[in-house]
């Protein structure tokens, strides 16, 4: 028997990719950041947080302030202005609101109880 084979090219016996990275270069590399923002989805059933990890995140959600976007801020100052902001007419329930709630304005200051603000 000789010490040599004929079986495949030299290139199957050669590393080439196939070589594994130094514990430095993998230490270097970034890694995958796990715990992201919003990656858990409250009602997602597929979800494996532990029945108490759900019950603490009830916990602290009812201690927080519910979030209010600008325009809602903004509605309650007066219903037609989002609608205005955007380049649209408001609609005929918003301009209704409006009306209803310059009304109530002027009774409230008939009564005494919208006077001026100091």
């Amino acid at each position: 028997m000789s010490g040599t084979s004929n079986v495949g090219g030299r290139g199957v016996y050669e590393a080439g990719d196939q070589r594994n990275m130094k514990d430095s270069e993998i230490n270097k590399a970034e890694r995958y950041k796990e715990g992201q923002p919003n990656s858990h989805l409250a009602n997602d059933s597929k979800d494996e947080r532990t029945i108490a990890n759900k019950l603490a995140r009830e916990e602290k959600r009812q201690n927080e302030p519910e979030p209010t976007s600008k325009e809602v801020e903004e509605s309650k100052k007066d219903p037609t202005l989002p609608a205005r902001n955007h380049g649209n007419e408001p609609s005929k329930g918003a301009k209704i609101d409006a009306e209803i709630q310059a009304e109530e304005e002027e009774m409230l200051k008939k009564k005494g109880a919208f006077g001026p603000k100091t």
